[in-house]
């Protein structure tokens, strides 16, 4: 058993910290007193009693992992943290045998299997699996006020609050790509995109699903995918009151009522409403084709082409 003795004066108070962390083994005459207020210390608090004990002990208990020197206050956290490491997964679904490295992990997979769903919104009353998908479900009741935005674009009038994203949202027009991957040459027009793009060669997938297991490169996209098992669609056009699950197909659909065409064609002035359709466009002039048909050999443009040709029974083939 460890105590801690009370260094004021000489009256021999100990709070013992295992057995029963709030009991004060001072006389009965010296409890009289309310003891949670016994010499300033609120004994009633266990984070503070511990915080007293490391204070009188003079020392901090810390536990370091042998691997990569990272220190912990509890060797519990310390011993979990080495499964990193170890690669050791204790815990095991016992419906689909999937093992993990934390209990709390298990315990919101098991969610997936008896559908239980314990958080809930307090405002549209929506219930989810995780704490986490709740939080980004709420950004939906979120009201957004408006915000001046100061620096339009000259091409497509849009707006932006800073110079620095007109300066990106620009590089939409012009093309430009002034950040370059290291590895394989590729252009990016911002520094993040090209963050993004050199995890394909590293593989490294920092955003993992705790429903799923799947892992993502990027935040947008793990974001996206939650929606997955939420089925949360939370934006909305304002034409025909149609919703989708991220900004992006929202702002591709809003083009068909508004007709904008955004990207334009720098050899031939064409405008386009999608960025995909420019890309395929711009292999008419460049003459590129990267699909290639694995049965014969033949190149196509875009993947509809490729797809027509295998479709085709490889006519083109036949008929060479």
């Amino acid at each position: 058993m460890t105590t801690l003795p009370c260094n004021i004066g000489d009256q021999g108070v100990a709070q013992t910290l295992y057995r029963n962390p709030f009991e004060c083994q001072s006389s009965a005459e010296e409890q009289s007193g309310d003891i949670s207020e016994h010499h300033g210390i609120n004994v009633y608090n266990p984070v503070m009693l511990k915080t007293n004990f490391n204070m009188y002990m003079g020392k901090k208990c810390e536990y370091k992992c042998d691997t990569c020197e990272k220190t912990f206050q509890f060797k519990s956290r310390l011993l979990r943290h080495f499964r990193i490491h170890t690669g050791v997964r204790p815990f095991c679904c016992h419906i689909c045998g999937k093992r993990f490295n934390q209990k709390s992990i298990l315990q919101v997979h098991q969610r997936i299997h008896t559908g239980e769903r314990p958080f809930s919104c307090d405002i549209c009353g929506k219930t989810f699996n995780q704490k986490s998908i709740l939080n980004v479900h709420k950004r939906i009741h979120t009201v957004v006020h408006s915000v001046e935005k100061p620096f339009k674009c000259d091409v497509c009038g849009n707006g932006f609050n800073r110079r620095y994203n007109l300066d990106l949202h620009v590089r939409v027009h012009t093309g430009e790509k002034p950040y370059k991957c290291n590895t394989c040459g590729k252009s990016f027009s911002s520094c993040v995109n090209m963050k993004k793009h050199i995890r394909i060669h590293t593989g490294e997938k920092p955003y993992t699903c705790k429903d799923c297991g799947k892992e993502f490169a990027d935040s947008s996209a793990f974001k996206n995918h939650l929606r997955v098992h939420t089925g949360e669609k939370p934006f909305k056009c304002t034409y025909c009151m149609r919703k989708f699950a991220t900004r992006t197909t929202l702002k591709r659909h809003t083009r068909t009522h508004t007709g904008e065409k955004p990207y334009k064609c720098t050899v031939c002035d064409k405008n386009f409403g999608h960025k995909t359709d420019l890309k395929s466009h711009m292999r008419m002039h460049t003459g590129e084709k990267p699909y290639k048909c694995v049965t014969c050999g033949d190149q196509f443009s875009t993947w509809s082409k490729l797809n027509k040709h295998k479709k085709s029974g490889h006519v083109c083939l036949l008929s060479a």
